[in-house]
């Protein structure tokens, strides 16, 4: 018998935990699971409450497409029939520009365009602005392969306006994060391939859309929308993964203070804070890095200050729910984004039940707006009292609402984001050699190779595998996430 505890139960976590599970099942291992939670509930951040006839996310509502590995996980839980896409009538997105909603152009993918004709008509940049856009097309490919950060990247190859306006909301946006500071290798490592492969993002993106374009009519376009969902809200994953781990040993309550090397068993001493001792021949460590910095800080203490050096970021979901006559907005499209430049109180703002059915009853509608993050940390910190007026303001200023919501949720997520800075693969490299000598224990987490869900499951996964293959005797062979690597690899954005 071999037992493997997970400390944390987040989504990494949970997904560890059920990978081992399944190939305890299909291998006929001799294994006991333990997951230790610190908290009172599995999810971490997910979380779908049900109030009256509307679906609330206190957290992610949604994950990625184009990132296998949360679909698969579905799949396999047999969840596929309660996947939803999003609504196909309304995929429009909008900017604020000068106190109005802009749509984005179409075609226009994070930092680069696709089509030329909608860039020419948008007014969201101005004449010199979209020639330096256009010059993109014949510029130098940088040399080398340095990091560097999305800022420097954007203005680089498009210039400042579509930084401002497009490129820090968006993809700033996703990671909470100062874009002068955000790392473009660790967050769209493609855009670079794009670059050092064809010389022009812009001709490698436009060539990419002619592909899909192709597929597309062909009839083999792609089964799901770019996000998707679940028909109960996110908390139905949460739940499945749950049910799944009902046979082994899941604690509630229990927070692991440290970890201790057994070299008599070659294994491990897992130290609870209250001083609860468990032995384990492997250890997953699905918890924020300045948690695995403190877990680890007495056995690995270059690792821990690498961990620890890692910073994060606050934000708040403040969701309002509204009639739907009390929103002068067509509100025809998923919702919008506001760059920085135009000094507001909230990062973006969703238009959660159109953007997905079921969120909402008959004549009535759900918004998510989103406040703080790196760029805007002294907001976060507001009282709920407050955040909500700013809110409500926003909306009032930008929608046109001046009513009363019939209610207000607000779900704040401290140190939930991590800051992906330049040189934050290095980061990593650095706390993979200090734990190379420690078979047995892995990480994984939103802190290393992706914030997403996505991102986050194949973490868990492959850190699930990795502590297999490193017990004796286990050979875990090909995972259903693809060929087996290490805990820490690196994966594509």
């Amino acid at each position: 018998m071999h037992r493997i505890i997970v400390v944390g139960g987040g989504i990494s976590g949970l997904a560890a935990a059920h990978r081992l599970t399944e190939l305890k099942r299909e291998k006929a291992l001799d294994l006991e699971i333990t997951l230790l939670e610190a908290q009172q509930r599995l999810g971490g951040s997910i979380a779908t409450e049900r109030r009256e006839d509307f679906l609330v996310e206190a957290g992610p509502d949604s994950f990625i497409s184009e990132k296998p590995w949360a679909l698969r996980l579905c799949e396999r839980l047999g969840l596929s029939s309660r996947l939803l896409s999003t609504n196909p009538g309304y995929r429009q997105i909008y900017v604020v520009h000068k106190n109005l909603l802009r749509p984005l152009p179409d075609g226009f993918y994070l930092l680069a365009p696709t089509r030329f004709w909608p860039i020419v008509q948008t007014p969201l940049f101005s004449w010199r602005g979209k020639l330096r856009m256009a010059a993109e097309l014949f510029l130098p490919r940088m040399g080398g392969d340095g990091d560097e950060s999305l800022a420097s990247f954007v203005r680089r190859r498009f210039g400042q306006e579509v930084l401002d306006r497009v490129a820090q909301p968006l993809v700033g946006g996703i990671y909470a994060a100062d874009p002068e500071k955000l790392s473009v290798k660790s967050t769209m490592p493609r855009f670079l391939e794009m670059e050092r492969e064809k010389r022009s993002v812009t001709w490698a993106m436009w060539r990419a859309e002619l592909r899909r374009s192709k597929i597309s009519k062909a009839g083999s376009g792609a089964r799901w929308s770019l996000f998707v969902t679940l028909a109960g809200g996110m908390q139905e994953l949460v739940d499945a993964l749950a049910n799944k781990l009902q046979g082994d040993h899941v604690r509630l309550g229990i927070r692991v203070a440290a970890l201790e090397s057994d070299a008599g068993r070659r294994g491990w001493v897992v130290i609870t804070s209250g001083s609860e001792r468990i032995e384990a021949d492997g250890v997953i460590l699905s918890v924020p890095s300045f948690r695995a910095a403190k877990i680890l800080s007495s056995i690995a203490p270059e690792a821990a200050r690498e961990l620890h050096a890692i910073a994060y970021s606050s934000t708040a979901t403040v969701t309002l729910a509204y009639r739907r006559t009390d929103i002068p907005h067509p509100l025809d499209g998923f919702g919008f984004v506001v760059p920085a430049v135009e000094k507001r109180k909230i990062i973006a703002c969703t238009f959660s039940s159109i953007k997905y059915s079921g969120r909402a009853p008959e004549g009535c509608v759900l918004l998510r707006a989103f406040v703080g993050g790196a760029l805007e940390p002294s907001l976060f910190a507001q009282d709920d009292t407050k955040m909500e007026t700013s809110v409500r303001q926003e909306l009032a200023d930008l929608l046109g609402v001046t009513a009363a919501p019939l209610f207000c949720r607000i779900s704040r997520h401290a140190r939930a984001m991590p800051q992906y800075p330049v040189g934050h693969q290095e980061t990593v490299r650095r706390v993979n050699a200090s734990l190379a000598g420690f078979p047995g224990l892995a990480l994984s987490g939103n802190a290393y190779h992706g914030v997403g869900m996505a991102d986050c499951i194949h973490s868990g996964e492959e850190a699930a595998e990795k502590v297999l293959r490193e017990l004796k005797g286990y050979e875990p062979g090909l995972s259903t996430t693809g060929a087996l690597g290490a805990g820490l690899s690196g994966r594509e954005q």
